[in-house]
């Protein structure tokens, strides 16, 4: 007889996982002015090191969503440990920023096997009726790891050098292989899929291209890249790969691996856009904001993670206690508040930042945006995934964490090329004063994100409230008790 899983002890195992995939998406930035010096390259190429990782994170999403229907989610999430574990110590053991970027594809992989099964999980665990609160959890650990990265990421730049913002992982994946391996159910969907090989190519390469024009434009002074080829040709090219991935999913009617059909619920479409909203946000802001904090008010990579602490705390705090909320009230007025309050918290910061202020005068405006992020991930999910019909449930999960990548992907690279232009055109208009050009060019580029984070909460409008299921019967055993 098959011992019963205990649904909290799994869903930790699986947090703990999470969490360390989450956190590279931005513990890499505070890391930034220090691998430009010590490995002897420009601010694009190591934007490049957050940029692929996201993006080889977010495209093959998709396809390893469907990897767990086919194999069972907990074998999918060990094999993205494994992958993700090793692909850090050979990050750390990086000698130049191209090795850097080949390794962070490999990390970004492994995140990609693992990330959809935590949600595909949390629906196997937990009844309808008791998923909030396992939702606010996730959303914790989301919320939590995403903003936390940098002050992990300062103490160990500063005590230790860069290289161990890769070489911590490796501990905590042997702990989470560990884990998972223990506590978590061998669960069998046993979904028997095929896989769509020209959707996944064309969505790679539509991505691929889209993210290498919008990112490297500035490099080229948005001219030729190479032979007769240039900038604007290269993005135009991708959106054409997208666009014929879209028709292909629409007239492919063997197993897409897009069913457009999950976009006729109007919960999972608006917390589609919401998730590209966030995701563009939480990677974009910390770009220029770290920036600014150490090259123009000096603080060191640990100051400057003691900096964002209190928003990282503050958002781990309020995150499980709006997850609860988010099954008693209608959850859409959850998000949009939180949306709200982060794209303040963020224009906040825009007004205030001056060469030579008190960086501590940064915290009320931090603590604003460490409120709304506690406040967007768990309702947000829940809201997105708690209507979809259970057989679109594992690629609905796929595309709901690939949007949310996405647009992490899309934010790194417009920050990053938009913070550039700005240095460039700011420093002559200010006679070379670098302090003064950083600052006004940071100061703008943050206004950016928060144009999108109000387009989220437009978009969160959209949505209504999920009813309540009734709890299982008695004689009708719960999902966590399925294996």
């Amino acid at each position: 007889m098959s011992r019963q899983p205990n649904p909290w002890a799994a869903l930790s195992a699986l947090c703990l996982g999470f969490f360390m995939i989450l956190l590279d998406t931005t513990i890499v930035t505070i890391a930034i002015p220090a691998m430009v010096r010590d490995l002897h390259t420009s601010l694009n190429s190591v934007v490049w090191v957050l940029s692929v990782y996201l993006l080889t994170y977010a495209v093959p999403m998709l396809f390893t969503s469907r990897l767990g229907d086919r194999f069972g989610p907990k074998r999918v999430f060990l094999a993205g440990l494994i992958v993700f574990t090793l692909a850090s110590l050979w990050c750390g053991l990086s000698g130049n920023v191209e090795m850097l970027i080949t390794a962070r594809a490999v990390q970004g992989l492994g995140a990609a096997l693992l990330t959809p099964q935590t949600l595909a999980f949390i629906t196997h665990l937990f009844p309808p009726a008791k998923r909030g609160p396992a939702m606010g959890m996730w959303g914790g650990v989301a919320g939590l790891a995403t903003i936390t990265g940098p002050l992990l990421g300062g103490v160990l730049v500063d005590g230790f050098g860069w290289e161990w913002i890769f070489f911590v992982n490796v501990p905590i994946g042997l702990i989470a292989i560990v884990l998972t391996g223990v506590l978590v159910p061998d669960w069998q969907p046993k979904h028997s899929h095929s896989f769509d090989i020209p959707g996944i190519l064309l969505s790679a390469a539509g991505l691929f291209l889209l993210v290498f024009g919008i990112q490297n434009g500035q490099q080229y002074n948005w001219g030729t890249v190479f032979g007769p080829v240039n900038v604007f040709e290269i993005i135009g090219a991708g959106v054409l790969l997208l666009v014929i991935f879209v028709v292909w999913q629409r007239f492919n009617t063997r197993e897409p691996l897009l069913p457009l059909k999950v976009f006729n619920n109007r919960n999972f479409s608006a917390g589609t856009v919401t998730g590209i909203a966030i995701g563009f946000c939480i990677t974009g802001m910390f770009i220029p904001l770290v920036l600014f904090v150490q090259e123009v008010l000096g603080m060191t990579p640990t100051q400057a993670g003691l900096l964002t602490a209190p928003m990282s705390l503050l958002s781990g705090i309020v995150a499980p206690f709006i997850g609860r909320l988010s099954d008693k009230v209608n959850a859409k007025y959850l998000v949009m508040f939180g949306f709200v309050a982060l794209a303040a918290g963020v224009g906040l910061i825009a007004l205030q930042a001056r060469a030579g202020m008190n960086p501590w005068a940064l915290t009320p405006a931090l603590l604003v945006c460490g409120l709304g992020t506690g406040s967007v991930f768990a309702p947000m999910s829940n809201v997105t995934m708690s209507s979809v019909d259970r057989t679109l449930a594992g690629a609905a999960s796929g595309i709901f964490n690939t949007a949310r990548q996405l647009g992490g992907v899309l934010g790194s690279a417009a920050i990053g090329v938009l913070l550039q232009a700005r240095i460039v055109a700011t420093m002559a208009g200010t006679h070379g004063n670098a302090p003064v050009a950083l600052t006004d060019a940071a100061r703008q580029t943050m206004l950016l994100p928060v144009g999108v984070l109000l387009l989220g909460a437009v978009a969160a409008i959209a949505m209504k409230r999920v009813a309540r299921p009734q709890p299982a019967t008695p004689t009708e055993p719960e999902p966590a008790l399925r294996s």
